[in-house]
């Protein structure tokens, strides 16, 4: 019961942002599941070795390269997706970037750059999916959120207010397409070392703040992200709609 529960042979999963770091690991456990993946990213050398890692282990992944906050360029890799390799049954909407400073000084350029990476790159996505996904009355779409989808912290302003919105969107995804069958949720990472954070973990006093703040004591390994996203894209999750899972060490549970 539990592996018919959990098996993804036969899907295809769409997984934005998957070059490298959160990504690629998610879309790799996707992989394991049995679900046939497609890797994007912007840099296509990037792009096609990500494919080649996944490739080596026998496991069936393609790549496509495309800007998620291009609204012509989504909805183009989408239609192509949908007509060359099949139907797309699971959305993961990943892509996402830092630029840091304080609010006071912070450039509204950067502002932009985050806020449509990280939230509008959702809504394009995830609209042209479900162009998709409605007639036939199945999907699931799955968005990586983060510890700042509840919390502020100090130089993020924007990335936790795009964040913040990822919410609210999840949940105006669910009241609208919920009813044909499609399941919208999102994954809530806690301080997972990856390359976009490896200067925040190689920080003494940063990396002992969060090891204090994290009843485990420790941060995340990626590969521990895997199963959440399995979940999420699986029939275990059927009637599971417009929550977020977080996978963060208990830092939410904490005072």
């Amino acid at each position: 019961m539990s592996g018919t529960l959990f098996d993804l042979t036969g899907r295809v999963a769409l997984v934005t942002g998957s070059s490298r770091g959160l990504g690629l690991v998610m879309a790799r456990g996707l992989a394991e599941a049995g679900a046939e993946v497609i890797l994007n990213g912007r840099n296509p050398d990037t792009l096609r070795a990500a494919v080649g890692t996944l490739q080596k282990s026998n496991l069936p992944a393609h790549g496509e390269a495309f800007d998620v906050t291009d609204e012509q360029a989504v909805a183009s890799a989408v239609e192509k997706v949908e007509k060359s390799i099949g139907p797309i049954d699971i959305l993961l909407s990943n892509a996402g970037v830092q630029r840091r400073a304080p609010l006071v000084e912070m450039r509204v350029s950067d502002w932009h750059k985050v806020v449509e990476t990280n939230l509008t790159a959702s809504f394009l996505v995830g609209r042209e999916v479900a162009r998709y996904m409605i007639p036939r009355k199945r999907g699931k779409i799955i968005v990586t959120c983060s510890l700042m989808t509840e919390l502020a912290r100090e130089t993020i302003s924007n990335y936790s207010a795009a964040k913040g919105g990822l919410r609210m969107l999840i949940r105006s995804m669910t009241v609208e397409w919920a009813r044909y069958n499609i399941q919208i949720n999102g994954i809530g990472p806690g301080y997972f070392l990856t390359e976009m954070n490896r200067s925040l973990h190689d920080d003494p006093a940063f990396n002992e703040r969060i090891c204090l703040r994290t009843p485990a004591g420790r941060w995340g390994d990626p590969k521990e992200l895997a199963g959440s996203a399995v979940f999420l894209a699986s029939s275990a999750s059927d009637y599971i709609n417009g929550q977020i899972i977080y996978v963060d060490g208990g830092i939410l549970a904490s005072l």
